[in-house]
């Protein structure tokens, strides 16, 4: 018998009383604080039924809250009890204060280490602290104590990444790493980003859904010696010779006994991307912490000529697999044929399969038809796929990993007629893409400095959208790659030569129709202008797939953008020809003729 949610809080309720707590705080993230949780490790879902991507619930003695963003309001209520928990906003209610206020001084309020940053658990204690509260670090989580059938690690072997696509070996990336922590004063690094060690390594893997990695963490020297931890049986043959000299493998249940030892070591860690129980293990051990970023995160996002070269080439033949989809979409819709979302999002996938390169999504595909496309991050798979309408916009934002890149696309297709007013809008957010990929910038420019590119058009016309213009992207590896961002209030990175970025500006409308319109670009030097004062950068288009020019309203484009648009038009027919054929070559034919 499957326990229900009623008896898991209960659990969690005895264990909490044994250990004295008022409070336990459960996040969706795992020990790793990844975006991508492996089904092992989807606590908050355990405990909730809750399936998003982001999340909070807070157990109280007699009673439960669970928190959740804008993304999430419809969702939460269909899957989780009003009965037993509380709605709450992520954004708006902060949990900390929120306890504060909920609780009388000298509670005890409960969290697992492992699944915290480090600079959350200083923000907490402080203003637990003021409130007269104490936050209690818990060393058995009790979810983990109770959740049976609790599934299995994945068993698949880590992949031995070539070094040629990799255009680096590890030990060349682990000096050149090495270097810059010995730069910040520190004698070692403490790597737990599964993509920032996965790519020290040259290896790939299959732990966690939607990012090829293996799960494990590191202590990287700043001689470029690494300690890493990881499941051994997880190492195919050869591994030893595939990283080079100066790599030690052990089991992940040595990492606590090793921060243990070090003593005297200067430590740099990142206080927001490592858990705290491995940075206060160290530091309890008599470690110097010194908070820095990820040493790995801003070499890895400048992709070498290598590795643009791999995601060049994947961005081709993904062209080829989501071209062939709206060929194939237009072909039934014309035939009177209708599908839902999921079937949709089946079909698409389908095309990808053929390729021997192809590893899996890069992350849930959004499939959306009509209203459902408002919500920006609509998920068909959390109720039931709806059926698509004539007459109506469908919205599909997908991506592949391949074994030499990773892809994220999204385009907003006609079904049928579409209203003036939609095309209205999908071309005032087209006039913002063009703007954005037609930015030239000097060195030092920010992603946020460049949002207003992708919103002008909107906001002259008193509207906007309420989320970031663009994400970085990684190779064969996390499709949401940082530090680097286009966001109204993104971070200070400066964009470089190299970064992999997604252009999306969007449109929601409530209830009735959303629009996207994504490619991923990449940053280069920028070499059309003469006689330049400053070193300039540019973006170029890594997405090869046509747009639906009947949604564009041709009136409100200037000749600039008109010609941006066939220009476009004609490299992707020029570059994705050569591979289709038949009735598919015809369709991309007329798909990219000049409006």
């Amino acid at each position: 018998m499957i326990p229900t949610i009623a008896s898991r809080l209960d659990a969690v309720r005895h264990d909490m009383a044994q250990d004295n707590l008022d409070a336990f705080i459960i996040p969706r993230a795992d020990e790793y604080l990844g975006e991508y949780v492996p089904e092992r490790n989807e606590r908050l879902q355990w405990i909730s039924h809750f399936t998003g991507s982001a999340g909070m619930v807070i157990v109280l003695k007699n009673s439960a809250a669970i928190f959740v963003d804008g993304r999430y309001t419809l969702q939460v209520r269909q899957q989780v009890d009003s009965e037993l928990f509380q709605y709450l906003s992520l954004t708006d209610t902060p949990q900390i204060q929120w306890l504060v206020d909920t609780l009388s001084a000298d509670a005890r309020i409960g969290y697992d280490p492992r699944l915290h940053p480090l600079s959350w658990q200083k923000k907490a204690n402080t203003e637990f602290t003021k409130a007269s509260m104490q936050l209690i670090a818990i060393k058995d989580n009790p979810i983990d104590n109770h959740w049976q059938n609790r599934p299995a690690a994945s068993a698949a072997p880590a992949i031995l990444f070539d070094h040629h696509s990799a255009g680096k070996t590890s030990q060349q990336k682990r000096l050149e790493i090495g270097n810059i922590v010995n730069h910040s004063g520190a004698d070692m690094a403490l790597i737990t980003s599964l993509d920032s060690f996965c790519w020290l390594l040259n290896i790939r893997g299959s732990d966690v859904p939607r990012l090829p990695v293996i799960l494990g963490s590191a202590l990287l020297h700043a001689n470029g010696d690494m300690l890493v931890f990881t499941q051994l049986d997880k190492l195919p043959t050869g591994i030893n010779t595939h990283v080079g000299t100066g790599v030690s493998f052990k089991a992940e249940t040595e990492l606590e006994p090793t921060l243990k030892s070090l003593s005297g070591s200067k430590l740099l860690a990142d206080p927001h991307s490592a858990n705290a129980w491995s940075q206060l293990t160290a530091e309890q051990a008599g470690a110097n912490l010194i908070a820095g970023s990820d040493p790995v995160s801003l070499i890895k996002a400048q992709k070498n000529p290598s590795e643009l070269a791999g995601i060049k080439a994947c961005h081709i033949r993904d062209g080829v697999a989501v071209t062939r989809f709206l060929a194939w979409l237009d072909t039934e819709v014309a035939a009177d044929n209708f599908f839902d979302e999921g079937q949709l999002a089946d079909k698409l996938e389908t095309f990808r399969l053929s390729d021997s390169q192809y590893l899996e999504p890069s992350f849930d595909t959004i499939s959306a038809v009509g209203a459902n496309a408002a919500m920006c991050h609509y998920n068909h798979n959390n109720g039931t796929p709806a059926l698509m309408t004539n007459n109506s916009l469908y919205l599909v934002d997908s991506g592949a990993q391949y074994l030499d890149g990773t892809t994220d696309v999204t385009r907003t297709i006609a079904i049928g007629q579409v209203s003036d007013e939609q095309r209205k809008m999908v071309t005032l957010v087209l006039k913002g893409h063009i703007a954005l990929d037609q930015a030239r910038f000097p060195r030092g420019t920010t992603g946020q400095q460049l949002d207003g590119f992708a919103r002008q058009y909107l906001w002259q016309h008193g509207f906007d959208y309420d989320h970031g213009t663009g994400h970085g992207v990684g190779h064969c590896l996390n499709v949401h790659e940082g530090p680097q961002r286009i966001g109204k209030n993104s971070n200070d990175v400066p964009l470089l030569p190299g970064m992999v970025l997604s252009n999306e500006p969007g449109y929601y409308r409530a209830n009735e129709f959303g629009i996207r319109l994504e490619n991923l670009v990449y940053v280069r030097p920028c070499e059309a202008l003469a006689g330049i004062e400053r070193e300039m950068f540019e973006f170029s288009a890594l997405t090869m797939i046509p747009m639906d020019s009947r949604l564009i309203d041709k009136s409100l484009l200037t000749e600039t953008e008109i010609n941006w648009f066939n220009d476009y038009h004609q490299l992707v027919l020029t570059t994705l020809s050569p591979f289709m054929q038949g009735d598919e070559l015809t369709w991309l034919t007329h798909a990219t003729k000049a409006i």
